[in-house]
């Protein structure tokens, strides 16, 4: 077994023996609620870097002005323009990789997650429950009593992939400005500047890609990856809505002070 493989394994290993756990002290011993209270225990370890990543993604926005005025300065030396941005990126203290990293951390901890939920509802899984916890011999799929999560379930995916619709939509921020858009229009635009709005076009395309996605895969699986992935989200909301309004609060103050 080489080290990944270890790695990998051990990490199912905690989850799952969280999720039993969990189950145990729960009231009416409810798999769901236990599957809820576990996605919790992950969003809030993992709080500080995601924190960091919605700010620094949140600054990337604010300065884009800033960075399309250095491409189109530099749009001929690709070198200046590395360095401009570079020294831009600095300046305002925004680190361009920072919202890459949260994702890098959950990738695997999402596939634990699933192997989690696939294998979970077996009876032959609880073979690997640690000695200090109880082993219950059995675990109930049901959810609130009426949704079977080691089953497909239409509903759950539908609210996962609207959970991730509004997510990816609050990422993307606002829209342009109607008059901005007619003024790009008119202006000719030079290849790099076509490239860009190829890219946000892109981008503008995975507001509607991400939830058609997050629905098949969720889909495709027991609907107890669906409901996490729901529960996930639905703290990724809260967390950058909250982040976001504290920050635009401390922009008011500053701003009110230097007013002042």
């Amino acid at each position: 077994m080489n080290a990944l493989s270890f790695l990998f394994n051990s990490i199912y290993e905690i989850f799952f023996n969280i999720l039993v756990f969990l189950y145990n002290i729960v009231p009416g011993q409810d798999i769901g609620i236990a599957i809820i209270l576990l996605t919790l225990l992950v969003r809030l370890a993992l709080y500080p870097i995601n924190t960091k990543a919605i700010k620094s993604q949140k600054q990337l926005q604010e300065i884009q002005p800033e960075m399309k005025e250095i491409q189109n300065k530099y749009k001929e030396d690709k070198e200046k323009q590395a360095k401009a941005l570079m020294e831009l990126y600095q300046k305002r203290k925004v680190n361009p990789m920072s919202g890459c990293f949260p994702l890098l951390i959950q990738f695997p901890l999402l596939i634990a997650l699933y192997w989690v939920f696939l294998n979970g509802f077996k009876d032959e899984s609880l073979s690997i429950v640690y000695s200090f916890i109880s082993n219950p011999g059995h675990i109930d799929p049901m959810f609130l009593g009426f949704v079977n999560l080691s089953e497909k379930n239409i509903v759950l995916a539908f609210i996962a992939g609207a959970l991730q619709y509004y997510q990816t939509k609050m990422i993307m921020g606002t829209k342009k400005k109607k008059d901005e858009v007619k003024d790009e229009i008119k202006k000719e635009k030079t290849p790099e500047e076509k490239t860009q709005d190829f890219a946000q076009s892109m981008s503008k395309q995975m507001i509607y890609l991400m939830p058609i996605m997050t629905f098949f895969f969720a889909m495709s699986f027991p609907s107890g990856l669906a409901l996490y992935w729901a529960v996930t989200t639905l703290f990724a909301i809260i967390q950058q809505s909250f982040i976001i309004k504290k920050q635009n609060r401390e922009k008011e103050d500053t701003q009110e002070i230097i007013n002042k």
